[in-house]
């Protein structure tokens, strides 16, 4: 989830550079394109049929993937950019709230006490996430906070999805192609509408990096919800956060106040917790159930 993380972040640099020259949905059909491309090769490299006995699951991950993404955009348009990326990574507390309001629904009271300590470090992440962002929002924003709010709730929805296939054997490779293709998809539709730019060199370039850290990134973080323990994922992705902030000082001369230093500290200690907390759960699991 880490590499992920810095996959997502280092993508978002690419864009912030591509934006001057290509429009929001045409990055998103370019994303998705190349995606599809260099996913397929991986799927024919590891001898993956892209044929899937469970397609409407593909379909549930990729559609609300690219819904959550979309309110993500509206969110950036219409909020600061602060607040509507605080809104989005709320999916790490989304996904938290879902996993432990399902036990207790169940009633796993004993499950669900055992994932509370590591439900505390993903609130402290948050929190170093906030300290980070310091997101502000004005009465006349309240709808486009909504649609933020749903960004993240859409975001952990999907995360969720992806474990799902995990714990089905689904590949994933195959897992990511079929995102890549709903990604075009979308990217395209919208593209039609608002109209496309002409391809200029070197702009066109941007490109590439684009639609590779976007597949390694989905990549990672596929495999890494589908392999790891759901919960202590969610608190590693807020490492992005820290990278993002990394590349707003060096690379485009951002300052971090104290606040933001010890925020991305917190994100960091919160990270390391809940990994310690999820590996001593797991040493112990024998003995208890001995």
């Amino acid at each position: 989830m880490i590499l992920a993380s810095l996959f997502f972040a280092t993508m978002s640099v690419c864009i912030k550079y591509a934006s001057a020259h290509f429009g929001t949905f045409e990055l998103v059909f370019y994303r998705g394109l190349i995606g599809i491309a260099f996913m397929a090769g991986m799927c024919r490299f590891q001898r993956i049929s892209l044929g899937t006995a469970v397609p409407m699951m593909h379909v549930w991950r990729s559609a609300i993937g690219v819904l959550s993404l979309s309110a993500w955009f509206y969110a950036i348009a219409h909020l600061p950019l602060a607040t509507a990326m605080t809104l989005n990574y709320m999916s790490g507390v989304w996904v938290a709230a879902f996993l432990v309001g399902g036990t207790l629904v169940m009633g796993r009271l004993q499950d669900a006490s055992r994932q509370g300590p590591i439900m505390l470090t993903i609130l402290g992440g948050f929190a170093g996430v906030i300290m980070i962002l310091r997101p502000t929002i004005e009465q006349n924003q309240l709808f486009a906070g909504v649609i933020g709010l749903l960004s993240g709730i859409g975001a952990a929805l999907a995360y969720m999805q992806v474990a799902a296939l995990g714990r089905i054997g689904e590949p994933e490779s195959r897992t990511v192609f079929y995102f890549s293709v709903g990604t075009a998809l979308t990217g395209l539709v919208c593209s039609l509408y608002t109209g496309f730019t002409e391809w200029r060199w070197p702009s066109v370039v941007w490109l590439l990096p684009i639609g590779l850290l976007a597949a390694g990134g989905q990549l990672c973080m596929t495999l890494a919800y589908s392999k790891g323990a759901t919960l202590v994922v969610a608190n590693l992705q807020y490492s992005g956060i820290v990278f993002s902030a990394l590349y707003g000082l060096f690379l485009f001369g951002d300052q971090i106040p104290p606040i933001g230093w010890a925020g991305m500290v917190l994100i960091i200690a919160c990270g390391i917790a809940a990994t310690a907390l999820r590996n001593r759960t797991l040493v112990r699991a024998p003995a208890e159930e001995h």
